[in-house]
């Protein structure tokens, strides 16, 4: 007698409507909590990703400091991605998400390595908003991986975790970190400002 390969009997469930059929879950890329990622885009379009990103009601962050414009014609203070190339994202990266974010115009790839996309402590996003919202002596600075890590414990800098760079016994500058993308930014400060502090670990600061 000839064999008859039959179907497989259709779930229930695939007759629903989407609507009735209960919540899809996407695979989590990277943790089930919300976290700060940086997305690396075309130079020049940091702002308008932003304003995209936004649109899509997606959380985001683009550092921007002031500085001269190049013209020659007239001279103007301008407002600049502090990291060329880069903005923040803060999200549950799933499957859906990073897909959505990848779709926008401009945008190129989350930042990550063989284990997958990079999130970023919180403290070092507090960090750059602290300093960005506080002073007018930031300044780009090599990457630093050791120094003297302080903690900032009074004045508008308050809560700054860093890397001290002394100029002299009472004035210094500090150096924050983002570490995923090896960047550094520094500002001037009173080192009697800060107390020492212990190495920041990424898996406690995470959102």
């Amino acid at each position: 007698m000839k064999s008859i390969e039959c179907e497989p009997m259709a779930d229930e469930a695939d007759f629903l409507p989407a609507s009735m059929r209960g919540p899809l879950f996407y695979p989590k890329l990277s943790g089930r909590s919300k976290a700060w990622f940086a997305l690396y885009v075309q130079v020049k379009h940091e702002k308008d990703i932003i304003r995209r990103l936004e649109q899509k009601d997606v959380d985001c962050f683009l550092p921007l400091m002031e500085c001269w414009s190049k013209r020659r014609d007239r001279r103007k203070r301008i407002t600049v991605p502090l990291f060329p190339g880069y903005v923040f994202v803060y999200t549950v990266l799933d499957n859906y998400t990073n897909v959505d974010i990848l779709k926008t115009p401009g945008a190129v790839n989350i930042v990550r390595n063989s284990e997958g996309p990079l999130p970023i402590p919180s403290y070092q996003i507090r960090n750059l908003r602290t300093i960005l919202g506080a002073s007018q002596s930031i300044e780009l600075h090599p990457y630093l991986k050791e120094g003297e890590c302080v903690r900032v414990v009074r004045g508008p800098l308050n809560g700054c975790v860093g890397i001290l760079k002394r100029h002299s016994p009472k004035q210094g500058r500090l150096v924050v970190r983002v570490d995923c993308i090896q960047r550094s930014v520094s500002v001037e400060l009173d080192v009697e400002d800060v107390e020492p502090a212990e190495p920041l670990r990424e898996n406690r600061t995470l959102s």
